[in-house]
């Protein structure tokens, strides 16, 4: 029952195939393509892969680029599914206000946080969870002990910072810099300065966790550029890359069973 697994963001569409659609499954192939490259995906990336059985996916780039991957697929007899965010589903219920304006990316990260949490507390009580994914957009989710969708932020990517900078005010067509404590260049005071303000986001949200439930959440960093971000958190976080495939695979598992 090999399982494909595809996440589709604004800037690229990356895959992961396993053995079968339960988590922890064994992985057996991944990748990622800029989205500008998804129509050699069957000839190229694809072209060698082992038909799946099945495939689940999430998909934030739109209508039209759904379609463009759709056509790659034909390559195979398997049937396209998208993970269309609910008012519930595998254990985690959505506080938004209109369920199915939820991100799909942001849903199926917070249903692999709920699920990695419950893992890591199968012996002692379960804990709230700040859930953070850091790529052309930074959202950052708070999720009850039980699974609730209490709400979130949504904040521009570093690189989308830079841009508006770039664009609003004259002189600042400069090099990335390094984020340092006490910036003395504009590339540094640029760098630092998007990078920090995305961290005081995270922290913030933390500290509302912490108030509300009266205890320590668990966090849960993903997303592309989330490696650039954790040396400059001040809070603890776990860093991880299969958020959102974790979270297909426990949507799969409740839906095929």
């Amino acid at each position: 029952m090999i399982f494909l697994a595809i996440d589709v963001g604004n800037t690229r569409l990356k895959w992961a195939q396993y053995e079968n659609h339960q988590p922890n499954a064994r992985l057996i192939a991944q990748g990622a393509v800029f989205l500008e490259n998804i129509a050699h995906l069957a000839e190229k990336e694809w072209a060698t892969l082992t038909a799946p059985d099945s495939m689940l996916g999430c998909v934030v780039a739109g209508e039209a680029v759904r379609r463009r991957v759709e056509e790659q697929l034909e390559i195979w007899d398997v049937s396209p599914q998208w993970v269309v965010p609910s008012a519930f589903e595998a254990g985690v219920t959505n506080g938004y206000d209109h369920p199915t304006r939820l991100g799909a990316d942001r849903w199926v990260a917070m249903i692999g946080a709920l699920n990695r949490m419950q893992k890591a507390t199968q012996s002692a009580a379960p804990k709230p969870m700040v859930v953070v994914m850091v790529g052309t957009a930074v959202t950052v989710e708070a999720l009850s002990p039980t699974g609730h969708f209490l709400g979130g932020f949504i904040l521009p990517g570093h690189g989308i910072m830079l841009k508006a900078l770039e664009s609003g005010t004259a002189g600042l067509h400069v090099p990335t810099g390094d984020v340092v404590t006490f910036p003395t260049n504009t590339s540094d005071a640029l760098t630092s300065g998007g990078t920090f303000a995305i961290a005081g986001a995270i922290e913030r949200m933390v500290q509302h966790v912490r108030a509300h439930f009266h205890q320590e959440p668990l966090c849960y960093m993903a997303g592309g550029a989330g490696w650039k971000m954790a040396p400059s958190m001040s809070v603890q976080f776990e860093l991880t890359e299969s958020l959102i495939f974790e979270g297909l695979q426990v949507v799969a598992k409740a839906r095929l069973g």
